[in-house]
């Protein structure tokens, strides 16, 4: 978990994924000490008219795009668990998939967030609506207007979180 490819500047880049099948989102953010910036965020969507393993080999490419133009020193993605719709999340686990192998490829073990823990990190309370989450990220990267869709706002959500977790991983094993 602790691979870092830090650029010069200190600056440390996680890549946020909110999982799944028909629509997946994405967010970097870059993290220069107590500072956070948006590097980019969105969506990746695959048309239900594609083959299962079409709309999977559609999703990695275009993820492995993002983290090409935007090289991550980590991967955070939202932990899943589901009640009772076994096909959404067999679809979703699926996506995971995807992006724990590109993890794999980036040589990194991702951190796998669950939703309550993205939301305390975000905004101190596991139980945030998500209005407030998307605000709070809003306010935290400094931008103008809460991000979307809400795939893409969660993945910074999902970012920032991995950011905190990464932090506290690395002073843990400095000893601080």
């Amino acid at each position: 978990m602790l691979k870092s490819n830090s650029s010069e500047d200190g600056a440390i880049r996680a890549l946020g994924i909110d999982p799944g099948l028909g629509t997946l989102g994405y967010g970097v953010v870059s993290q220069y000490g107590n500072s956070l910036k948006c590097e980019t965020y969105g969506v990746i969507k695959t048309p239900t008219g594609l083959s299962l393993a079409q709309r999977l080999a559609r999703l990695y490419f275009e993820l492995k795009q993002v983290a090409e133009e935007f090289p991550p020193d980590m991967v955070a993605v939202e932990k899943l668990f589901f009640g009772r719709n076994t096909t959404t999340a067999e679809m979703v686990w699926q996506a995971r998939g995807v992006v724990l192998l590109l993890a794999a490829q980036l040589g990194f073990e991702p951190y796998e967030i669950k939703p309550n823990e993205v939301k305390l990190a975000v905004c101190g309370y596991g139980g945030a609506e998500k209005g407030q989450v998307q605000g709070m990220v809003a306010h935290m990267l400094g931008l103008a207007k809460n991000p979307s869709p809400d795939d893409a706002a969660d993945a910074l959500a999902i970012a920032i979180a991995g950011l905190a977790v990464h932090t506290y991983d690395r002073n843990i094993m400095r000893g601080c």
